[in-house]
């Protein structure tokens, strides 16, 4: 008999020989019972190595369809799964397995390790076979999940997930999205994040659907992937559509399987909305962070349509609202912080109970991130609170700014920062990266947001560069713009 966290058996029962994940890579395919056998294994494997509930399995690797048999052993268990960053530095490494002290590490022989640990086991080892008719019970407030944030907000904080966390997000996501088990998704979200494991993935293998797992992404062969396995729904970062708009197999193709195409990570520049409605495809942005869900709103394919930015409204099960600085919900258009609420959300920062409580207010999440909502109810998310620039006692939200230079056909990425300045406070500065270039781009770009924005607005420097630096999941870096300005 399975306990309720070991959900998978049971869809594993249902729809048995219905295809569960495939390996882009390798094209290694597992059915929903294949997925159980190597589940087994795993769990069996956690067994013989004496771990008791709570302990920590880091696991460092790219991705790959065992990483989900390993989550999966883990919850059965009690096992507390631990996915690491590979592309981070061994300090940055050290520090997070330092803060999680996981009793075990499992790591990919495909690329170099920097880690030592007394007890590590490689993830490409054969295990024998084994069964499984039972699972322990658990409390489901208990921790599966500890995911590292970082590399724009400093120091990395553990983000401990229940299996309330990750099921709430799941039955959410399938209801209020409209999943089911004839839904294929392909992830090149990186699985060490909140994006690779629950903003589709864990979601369409709870509905009996097909996850395809991408590992290095390239845009051309993504996009014939999504056609060779007739995907309906994808996730990518703005910089990968970014990539896929200016391929030809992108304009030749129609993606006929395609229900819709989610963007997520960041804010979608419009001009990508534009690429895909153009071509009569569906495409919508949505909200989200590892501390809750990470999935948080809906809005129809045809209200994106109409609502160019809006990430929707909040789901079946969870709750947003909007706060101004006086502690009061926002009027509509007034800018405030986004605070969301449900059982999908984290339960605390590992070793952190400070940062915890200041992030959990009476139940609900501050985000540090600023939204509007309009009169129908729609949210659209402004940008980071920490972003927002104070220029001569005015308030410019770098996005707004971001969108607007991004209107320029020659502009290919954009990014707006606070620099420093003894005079303003704050004074606003864009960097663009453009397709082509041109001796009156600067004069043409400030005519336009002239045209546009308000004076306090207007980028009072303008910076070209060749390429934006991007975090580890596709994110452009403002922090490594502002020690670039710095610097120079």
């Amino acid at each position: 008999m399975f306990a309720e966290q070991a959900w998978i058996f049971n869809r594993a029962s249902l729809t048995p020989n219905r295809l569960a994940l495939v390996n882009l890579e390798t094209n290694e395919q597992w059915t929903y019972r294949q997925l159980t056998l190597e589940i087994a294994k795993w769990s069996h494997f956690f067994e013989n190595q004496g771990l008791q509930a709570g302990s920590r399995v880091a696991v460092f690797s790219r991705n790959n369809s065992h990483l989900f048999a390993i989550l999966f052993a883990c919850g059965l268990r009690g096992l507390i799964y631990v996915p690491l960053n590979w592309r981070l530095s061994a300090e940055e490494l050290n520090e997070i397995v330092a803060d999680a002290t996981p009793s075990l590490l499992l790591y990919d022989q495909g690329i170099p390790c920097p880690l030592q640990l007394a007890t590590m086991y490689p993830i490409q080892q054969v295990l024998p076979s084994a069964t499984i008719a039972s699972s322990i019970e658990l409390d489901l407030n208990e921790p599966w999940l500890m995911i590292y944030t970082g590399g724009t907000t400093g120091k990395a904080k553990g983000v401990v997930l229940s299996f309330n966390s990750v099921n709430w997000n799941a039955i959410n996501t399938i209801i209020s999205w409209g999943l089911c088990e004839d839904d294929c998704t392909l992830n090149y979200m990186p699985m060490f994040h909140t994006g690779g494991l629950n903003a589709l993935s864990i979601p369409l293998l709870m509905a009996g659907g097909t996850v395809v797992i991408g590992d290095k992404f390239e845009a051309e062969t993504a996009l014939k992937a999504i056609n060779f396995y007739k995907t309906t729904i994808s996730l990518f970062v703005p910089t990968m559509y970014q990539a896929m708009i200016t391929t030809n197999y992108f304009h030749k193709s129609s993606f006929p399987t395609v229900k819709v195409f989610l963007s997520g990570g960041a804010p979608c520049p419009l001009p990508i909305y534009d690429a895909f409605f153009k071509k009569g495809l569906f495409f919508k942005e949505g909200y989200g962070l590892t501390e809750a869900g990470p999935n948080n709103f809906y809005i129809s394919r045809e209200e994106a349509y109409v609502k160019k930015g809006a990430v929707g409204k909040s789901m079946q099960f969870n709750e947003a609202k909007i706060i101004n600085q006086a502690g009061e919900s926002c009027a509509a258009h007034e800018v405030g912080e986004l605070f969301v609420r449900g059982k999908h959300m984290f339960r605390f920062y590992w070793n952190n109970q400070q940062e915890t409580d200041n992030t959990i207010r009476d139940g609900w999440l501050r985000t540090g991130d600023l939204a509007t909502m309009d009169e129908e109810g729609y949210f659209y998310i402004v940008g980071r609170r920490k972003d927002m620039i104070i220029s001569g006692g005015e308030n410019v939200y770098p996005q707004e700014v971001e969108q607007c230079i991004l209107r320029h056909q020659l502009v290919k990425e954009a990014a707006v920062i606070g620099a420093p300045d003894n005079y303003w406070g704050e004074i606003v500065t864009a960097f663009i990266v453009c397709h082509h270039k041109s001796d009156t781009l600067v004069d043409e770009v400030e005519n336009l947001c002239r045209s546009y924005l308000g004076h306090y607005k207007i980028p009072k420097k303008i910076i070209m560069i060749d390429e934006l630096p991007k975090t580890i999941v596709g994110k452009i870096d403002k922090k490594a713009l502002q020690l670039q300005l710095k610097s120079s």
